[in-house]
């Protein structure tokens, strides 16, 4: 694979050369307005040292073809970029001046020259970019900013890793190399490898838990907490592997500035004394506790939504038993499908905003807050309905069920009765079984549908959209009307590369930050639920290895080339899956004390849970987890991976090279600065003794090391005593 994805790189025809098409949308724009823009957007791209040209683009798009105009320029990027690197503690030795030889030691790799070229396109100006933000400020006409995909790589990567059972850690770096080192492709599909490595445990204990334990075992519960802890441990010491395998230790300290970010002064910094622009810190405190009264609008609007469905969801199918109640029964599912994904893009755009108010100044920290907010809405959305089966309708149904018919709905008349209609006493039962169904669903189906909304609809809207089009346009033929097609101009040998890259231009960004919230919702589901269905694990094992293939797929086919920005984790994701893990050790343990044992639980009876027996079982299941997690990172900590092996021998051989070099430096010192000592001696010794001082003259009675060994063996000489020992 490494020697076709060299032959690809050195294919003259591969790309043509190009590094990023940058697509300038105009169909808003008046003309005068879209042209003085495209001006100026291609001032500063050549300003910053790119070669451009430019081609048709589809629904009224120009497409800007840009790329390094000089070697020796993304040479000087490149070390420039080294040096902050190693400035920062991320490379060990600094780079070599002389290109051939930086080269040498570190090739240089696809994704850092795109992350290179990407970083002089969309930097500030004030650090040397062009400041090009898509679809934001005055660039708002910049629809895209992409590098075109490798067709060859992309075929040969997905035909190697479609029969392969294990990816490795060379496919792993070769995916690095291509799209990036950061998290959100390199990191990424490491986490999932590794994830589903660890989930074959899951899977077979689940088996053993399914169909020879009861349900709710206490020992399938103990199994998985001691498994969430692991690989919570294992994971946080694989990042730091992979970190220093890919040379990206300590990435996240070099934050790379927020555009959009507004500062209120500029100050010297006390130590280096450069400009630096400053947000009070105060300031943004205050914006922040704003994310308070948020967290209680998500789980007022978002919480209040799924509960309220999930209380007709019980009244019709428990309560009523009126006319059409065959269609009522779709009645909540319709609603969580419609009003669900409608109030989180409403409740999305909020926290959008909320997290531009708090003024971020770098990406990676606007991101981070951003995440915590995502993972709010998913954590509401995805767990509350069970959490309300689990700890409201089967411990406490027999009390909430009788007052679900506010509206009286099951009322009945009688003409003999002069108080009105009466709800009649119905003599309903509580469905123990309704938990399980439920993680059935998210652990089986749910997966399934959210693999075809992944891949099959992207793939037919798309085809969709092209059939409209074409449609479209034989009917504006007919009429007469049709627009000319805008890669009739092209020339004959360019016409496959634009239609291809025209395509790209199409496809949508892809965020991986989607994927990795799958992957982390999927592990709460794991740790908090899977005692109700031990058969989760395995389920998730299968849909895991079919995911890290389709994700390749949507990477290679479905999405545009993402950016291949650095990292030295999976981010804020981390913390999330830490969190969740915690709480797994919680609600597991509450599961089986409430209904575990010989009997199905309380089946709506609170009475028969004692508060004191549940506390003390969640307390100690909760020490005990955090004890495992100690144990297991200090087990760890003992043990020295070998990319830490590899780090303390590099540094070891950096401290040595420049031990030798200093060592060399002192001793060629040394040596003429005694040569010219004894030159001062001669001359002291040969001028008037009259002129020289004390500590001169003391200094100059032996006229080098000759004559300091003679005097020396003399005086040993004299001195020696005479029934001294003799010499043998």
């Amino acid at each position: 694979m490494a020697s076709s994805q060299r032959a690809e790189d050195s294919a003259p025809d591969a790309n043509l050369g190009v590094d990023y098409v940058i697509s300038y949308q105009f169909t808003t724009a008046a003309k005068g307005k879209a042209e003085a823009q495209f001006e100026k957007l291609v001032q500063l791209l050549a300003s910053v040292g790119l070669e451009l040209e430019v081609r048709d683009g589809d629904d009224c798009s120009v497409l800007i073809f840009a790329k390094l105009a000089s070697q020796r320029h993304l040479l000087a990027e490149v070390y420039r970029s080294r040096i902050k690197d190693w400035l920062h503690g991320i490379l060990l030795a600094a780079p070599e001046k002389e290109s051939g030889k930086m080269l040498a030691s570190e090739p240089l790799t696809d994704s850092e020259r795109l992350r290179i070229v990407y970083l002089l396109i969309t930097s500030p100006t004030s650090e040397g970019g062009a400041g090009i933000t898509p679809r934001k400020g005055e660039w708002a006409n910049v629809e895209s900013i992409f590098p075109l995909h490798n067709r060859s790589f992309n075929k040969e990567w997905l035909r190697q890793w479609s029969g392969k059972m294990y990816i490795s850690t060379e496919d792993l770096t070769q995916i690095r190399d291509r799209f990036g080192e950061k998290a959100k492709i390199g990191f990424y599909f490491a986490f999932l490898q590794a994830y589903a490595f660890f989930l074959v445990f899951p899977a077979i204990v689940g088996a053993i838990a399914r169909y020879f334990l009861p349900q709710f075992s206490l020992i399938y519960a103990i199994a998985i907490g001691l498994w969430s802890a692991v690989f919570i441990e294992y994971w946080q010491r694989q990042e730091i592997e992979l970190a220093v395998r890919w040379g990206v230790r300590g990435a996240s300290s070099i934050q790379h500035s927020r555009p959009e970010f507004e500062y209120e002064k500029e100050i010297s910094d006390k130590v280096t004394g450069e400009k630096v622009r400053v947000f009070p810190a105060r300031k943004r405190l205050m914006r922040q506790l704003l994310q308070v009264p948020f967290a209680v609008l998500v789980v007022v609007v978002l919480g209040g939504l799924i509960a309220t469905c999930f209380g007709i969801e019980i009244f019709i199918s428990e309560l009523y038993n009126g006319p059409l109640k065959w269609l009522l029964v779709f009645l909540p599912v319709g609603l969580l499908t419609a009003l669900v994904p409608t109030f989180t893009a409403i409740l999305s755009g909020i926290a959008m905003r909320l997290t531009e108010y708090e003024n971020y100044p770098t990406i990676d920290s606007f991101e981070a807050a951003m995440t915590r907010k995502v993972f709010v809405f998913n954590f509401i959305s995805c767990y509350l309905p069970l959490f309300l089966t689990a700890f409201v309708y089967l411990p406490f149904g027999s009390l909430i069920i009788p007052h679900l018919d506010i509206f009286g709905l099951t009322a009945v008349s009688s003409a003999n009765d002069p108080k009105g209609p009466q709800t009649p006493k119905v003599n309903y039962q509580i469905n123990s079984a309704r938990l399980q169904k439920q993680v059935f669903y998210f652990a089986l189906q749910a997966q399934v549908l959210s693999l075809i909304l992944e891949i099959v609809v992207p793939y037919l809207k798309r085809s969709g959209f092209s059939k409209v089009k074409e449609i479209k346009s034989n009917i504006a033929a007919r009429r007469g009307g049709e627009k000319p097609d805008v890669g009739m101009n092209d020339p004959p040998e360019e016409a496959n590369f634009l239609a291809r890259v025209r395509k790209e231009a199409k496809l949508d960004v892809y965020d991986v930050n989607v994927d990795l919230r799958e992957m982390c919702m999927q592990f709460g589901y794991l740790t908090l639920f899977s005692v109700v269905w031990p058969l989760s694990g395995f389920t998730y094992l299968i849909n895991n290895w079919v995911e890290l293939r389709s994700d390749a797929i949507k990477i290679c086919s479905e999405m545009q080339r993402p950016v291949p920005w650095r990292a030295d984790s999976i981010g804020p994701w981390l913390d999330s899956l830490g969190f969740l893990s915690w709480l797994g050790s919680i609600t597991t343990a509450a599961l089986v004390y409430l209904f575990g044992g010989d009997g199905p639980g309380p089946e709506g009876t609170p009475w028969n849970i004692k508060a004191w027996g549940l506390l003390l079982t969640i307390f100690f299941s909760e020490h005990i987890y955090l004890l495992v997690r100690l144990g297991v990172r200090t087990a760890l900590s003992a043990i020295e991976s070998p990319g830490l092996e590899k780090e303390r021998g590099a540094r070891f051989l950096v401290r040595k090279r420049y031990l030798e070099e200093s060592i060399g430096e002192e001793v060629a010192s040394l040596k003429a600065m005694v040569g010219r000592s004894a030159d001062r001696e001669d001359e002291a010794k040969h001028g008037s003794s009259d002129e020289a001082s004390v500590e001169d003259r003391f200094w100059g009675r032996q006229r080098g090391i000759e004559e300091t060994l003679r005097v020396g063996k003399g005086i040993i000489s004299r001195n020696a005593p005479r029934g001294g020992k003799k010499d043998l």
